[in-house]
């Protein structure tokens, strides 16, 4: 009888034991810290920035839209430029071949530019923004008959300004990064072109 009662316990322990070892597997498998590609295909997402070199990286579900945040926009002109979108908060540095070599969002200020085709006029390394934030790598492209400097530039703090609607400033806000390339591309004389 002992021994009977024995082996039954043996056996309920090991059913235990396997039944715990299989819900930490469980566990292990729904970690959050796992790869996304551990679990299921990744969801297609929206990369803020991004260094085409001329080729779409988004890949995968989200190619297509990737595809037309990298067409640089028609009726953009040709050559070597530097192409603003104004309703897609959007700017591509566009080669001599007429293509994207970088994309990426942009936050615009109370006032923009009108479309048309302009040059770069100035460039200045550090200077304080309109909204009293430290910025760098500044590029300006036009002023208007009204006195507002239209330009891009970035925070060296790496904040988006939050333009206040009773100031008219033309301030381009890039990220740290954005606004690096921005720099090395965008010479004095170089095109930049604003369309709608």
């Amino acid at each position: 009888m002992a021994r009977s009662s024995s082996g039954a316990i043996v056996a309920v322990l090991t059913a235990a034991a396997l039944g715990g070892v299989g819900f930490l597997a469980f566990q292990a498998e729904a970690a959050p810290d796992r790869p996304a590609s551990a679990h299921a295909p990744a969801k297609a997402g929206k990369d803020k920035t991004e260094d085409t070199g001329g080729k779409d990286k988004t890949g995968g579900a989200g190619a297509d839209q990737g595809q037309a945040q990298n067409a640089v926009p028609e009726n953009s002109g040709t050559g070597l430029r530097v192409v603003y979108g104004l309703a897609q908060k959007r700017v591509w540095l566009v080669g001599s071949d007429g293509k994207a070599t970088r994309t990426y969002e942009v936050a615009p200020s109370t006032v923009s530019p009108p479309p048309g085709a302009y040059t770069v006029t100035s460039r200045s390394p550090q200077v304080t923004g309109s909204d009293g934030i430290p910025i760098e790598h500044v590029v300006r492209f036009h002023k208007d008959a009204t006195g507002i400097v239209f330009g891009f530039s970035a925070a060296v703090d790496g904040s988006s300004p939050k333009p206040d609607p009773a100031k008219k400033t033309g301030g381009i806000r890039e990220q740290p990064a954005d606004g690096r390339a921005m720099w090395e591309f965008a010479v004095n004389n170089t095109k930049v072109v604003v369309v709608p």
